[in-house]
């Protein structure tokens, strides 16, 4: 399966425990960083994707496969 590529903008949603998440996407991440506390193990190979959530207005990281495009 073809990795799902996102642009930084893109509004974006994902599962959570409390139903749909909604958020909009900052960066894509390449290398082994921090978010919020949290390590992200991302590389070239299997990047992630920093996420600023709609609600709460913090920052998550997320796997391409979980993200699903949604309209602005």
């Amino acid at each position: 399966m073809a990795e799902k590529e996102f642009r930084r903008g893109d509004h974006v949603s994902w599962a959570s425990h409390s139903g749909r998440a909604h958020g909009v996407v900052q960066e894509k991440l390449t290398e082994r960083t921090r978010v919020r506390g949290h390590t992200v193990n991302a590389s070239p190979q299997a990047p992630q994707y920093r996420i600023r959530n709609d609600d709460s207005g913090r920052d998550v990281a997320h796997h391409p496969e979980v993200l699903r495009r949604e309209r602005e």
